[in-house]
């Protein structure tokens, strides 16, 4: 493993998850933001991929199981995590309005609850942002 003498920047990924036009968020159970809702996501573990990482950290935080999801978009402003330099990338999955799914809250997650994209609570870092491009993704 090399060892750089330069700053580098975290990696993160965060989870779209849509049904019946509301989306899965989560109530984050610690700091930075405590309290408040956020899309499902996480740090990148070193033995596995973005893709990997999303799907563990949406069971981790929502229970939900998914077998695969889409890229979205990398976001990367230069203060978008208050506690260091982070670039996350997004993965979504749209589920079929005709499944059943009841998400429980997990890991860093104190809830997990469905939202309407029309009418979403105050969001933690970037992710109102992320979820206003995304409406205009799908249009």
């Amino acid at each position: 493993m090399f060892s750089y003498k330069y700053p580098r920047p975290a990696y993160t990924v965060d989870i779209i998850i849509i049904q019946s036009g509301k989306v899965l968020l989560i109530k984050r159970a610690h700091p930075p933001y405590e309290g408040k809702w956020a899309l499902p996501g996480g740090f990148m573990d070193m033995d596995e991929t973005p893709e990997q990482a999303a799907i563990r950290e949406l069971e981790e935080e929502t229970g939900v199981i998914v077998k695969s999801l889409k890229q979205f978009r990398t976001y990367g402003a230069i203060d978008r995590d208050p506690r260091h330099r982070t670039i996350s990338t997004v993965y979504y999955a749209v589920l079929d309005d005709k499944l059943s799914i009841t998400p429980k809250a997990g890991d860093d997650a104190a809830e997990a609850e469905w939202f309407s994209l029309n009418k979403l609570p105050v969001l933690a870092f970037d992710h109102g942002v992320i979820l206003e491009e995304f409406r205009e993704f799908i249009g």
